[in-house]
């Protein structure tokens, strides 16, 4: 898709479950549904159609193995990024889908925070890649690969009162650089309210993953600013 969007397509042999994740994917700001399939042979159809930026991949389809059709779209000029989502759990299943480069693998049921913080990861990665140079250095992959890499206790099982999806929207709304943000600056960049922004990055704050700096000026209080941690 065009601009900030990411495509998904969902693969799924169950009419119920594919409706479902979809549901979830239209919930994740950034991200919109351009098809489901519920065969491997129909997934294969509408990935040439819609051109998705990312594919939620089941591995038991009725007329074939999800896997393969990874594997068949690996072969195409612009292939997508592949979750697989499915209720295999041999690890001869978990062993090929990262051969066969996919991002994350996610054991059915799973619920919208697991998909969300997934598909999260997965758009700040793509984010970041377009960022970098051409030849970009050790350090930038070594970040590249951590973007991928489960969230932290804090953010998958937050406390009451906390909802993963939007605690890791607020974490993403902190810059990790020089740079530093305020409640009101998250709030408006995730679309929630200043208090509610407050409070998440009081929780992120509590658990190191951001860091809180005073800036003083001439009068009044000291303005609170963010910066991330990790």
């Amino acid at each position: 898709m065009t601009g900030e969007t990411l495509g998904v397509l969902i693969v799924d042999d169950d009419y119920r479950v594919a409706a479902i994740h979809a549901a979830f994917v239209e919930r994740v700001p950034g991200y919109a549904v351009v098809g489901r399939a519920h065969g491997a042979q129909e997934a294969l159809t509408a990935a040439r159609e819609t051109r998705p930026d990312l594919v939620l991949m089941d591995i038991y389809l009725p007329d074939g193995d999800g896997l393969d059709v990874v594997r068949t779209l690996l072969d195409e000029p612009r292939p997508p990024a592949v979750i697989v989502i499915s209720a295999a759990r041999e690890i001869a299943s978990v062993r090929q889908a990262m051969q066969l480069g996919a991002v994350h693998y996610l054991v059915k049921p799973f619920g919208f925070a697991a998909l969300a913080e997934r598909l999260i990861a997965y758009q700040k990665l793509t984010r970041r890649m377009t960022g970098l140079p051409g030849e970009p250095e050790q350090a930038d992959v070594d970040e590249l690969f951590g973007l991928l890499r489960a969230p932290s206790a804090a953010l998958s099982r937050p406390g009451k009162g906390h909802s993963a999806p939007t605690l890791e929207l607020v974490r993403n709304a902190v810059p990790a650089a020089d740079a530093d943000v305020s409640a009101a600056e998250v709030a408006e960049s995730v679309g929630i309210s200043r208090a509610t922004a407050q409070r998440y990055l009081t929780y992120l704050e509590k658990h190191g993953i951001v860091k809180l700096q005073l800036r003083y000026g001439a009068t009044g209080r000291p303005e609170h600013r963010y910066r991330r941690t990790r």
